[in-house]
């Protein structure tokens, strides 16, 4: 059996010297005890996984709200295939991979139900109370709302993974940085790595169910350069496979394309930065993990093409539509009738903001969740329980 010191030891051989190694991380707020045969980083990924929030995941929205169908992904599965793509990307630069994946892992856990539509709904209802955020949320969740531990609240992760939770940024994500996290620095490459791994997996797996559920069109994507060169190749090398094999290989080549371009341009970056050491690496100015100029351009037509016809379809459109009036409707009952609130007895709701409690709660929601408890309040009839 390898001892914790162990480990550390064989990190500290073989991981690169921009990596950042569990024996240099600067803890936890609270201090505890390390483990005898894990690193504080494996710790952390395993805390994320056995959370309630992370479980929740399984049943909030990606593209496609729950009751949809059980092929597309939801918030779980995409987070599990942008930590596959995250570590693949940092073991093959030398990062280390358990700090890569307990960051991607929790990356998403502070998500609302019903997706960016959810999000945006209950920053709107939350702009005169601190707003919401869904990497703030995140933090929330891991620092204060799940309770496992009777010396602390939350899960007392490490300091360099509630800066990745943080400062993930994406097209999709930015938010503000709380000061204790160094907001003016960058994340560590292990973080910068899951923020691409993130749009990699989203931008190739929204393709896929896109196209499983014929709200976009194969024919559309082949006036894209990018998909219209991969699919040339693929053609000539399988000229006979079906629509259905064809349509799995070529997400899985547009995902290998963008994996290799950016473990390439991310090392001639490290080499010609003269990155030597983790906190050199955050002392950037700009990000050092990075796709090269030539598949940026490339991209860009691929996820107008996913904006225009899939995220701006009508049907998403209608859902989305629907979603914030479901969470809108329940947050102003809460606020109004706070003696119903399903926590009423609540601690913190004497204590806190009641908007803040309300909006952890209908956060921490799921999808099929909020939809039973909209029903619950708002349907004649619905039996009271």
């Amino acid at each position: 059996m390898f001892t914790r010191k162990e480990i550390e030891d064989i990190e500290s051989k073989t991981l690169a010297p921009y990596a950042m190694k569990a024996k240099d991380s600067r803890g936890r707020v609270h201090k505890e005890e390390e483990h005898p045969y894990r690193t504080c980083y494996q710790r952390d990924r395993d805390r994320v996984i056995h959370s309630t929030a992370f479980r929740r995941l399984e049943y909030k929205t990606q593209v496609f709200v729950n009751h949809e169908g059980d092929y597309y992904r939801t918030r779980l599965t995409h987070t599990l295939e942008a930590a596959q793509i995250a570590v693949s990307i940092a073991r093959n630069l030398g990062l280390n991979p358990d700090l890569t994946e307990a960051i991607a892992l929790a990356h998403d856990i502070g998500h609302p139900p019903f997706g960016h539509s959810g999000e945006h709904e209950l920053h709107e209802l939350m702009k005169d109370h601190g707003g919401f955020d869904h990497n703030i949320q995140g933090l929330r969740v891991v620092d204060l709302l799940e309770e496992r531990y009777p010396d602390f609240k939350g899960l007392n992760l490490t300091w360099e993974v509630r800066e990745g939770i943080n400062k993930h940024s994406t097209p999709y994500d930015r938010s503000g940085v709380l000061p204790q996290l160094e907001p003016e620095k960058s994340p560590t490459l292990e973080a910068q790595i899951v923020d691409l791994a993130d749009e990699i997996a989203y931008d190739n797996h929204d393709v896929d169910d896109g196209l499983t559920s014929g709200l976009i069109k194969e024919e559309g994507l082949r006036e894209i350069p990018l998909w219209k060169k991969i699919r040339e190749g693929l053609s000539r090398a399988h000229p006979s496979m079906s629509d259905s094999i064809r349509k799995y290989q070529m997400v899985r080549l547009l995902i290998n394309a963008e994996v290799t371009d950016l473990i390439n341009e991310s090392e001639k970056r490290i080499k010609a930065f003269g990155i030597g050491s983790a906190e050199s690496a955050r002392s950037m100015p700009e990000r050092t993990i990075a796709f090269s100029k030539g598949l940026l351009e490339e991209r860009k037509p691929l996820k107008k093409f996913l904006y225009d016809n899939l995220y701006m379809h009508d049907r998403v459109v209608r859902m989305a539509d629907k979603s914030k009036r479901f969470i809108r409707e329940m947050f102003d009952y809460y606020i109004s009738n706070p003696e119903r609130f399903p926590h009423a007895g609540d601690e913190r709701l004497e204590a806190a903001d009641k908007y803040r409690v309300v909006c952890d709660y209908i956060a921490g929601m799921t999808d099929r969740y909020a939809l039973d408890e909209y029903i619950k309040l708002f349907n004649p009839y619905e039996r009271m329980q």
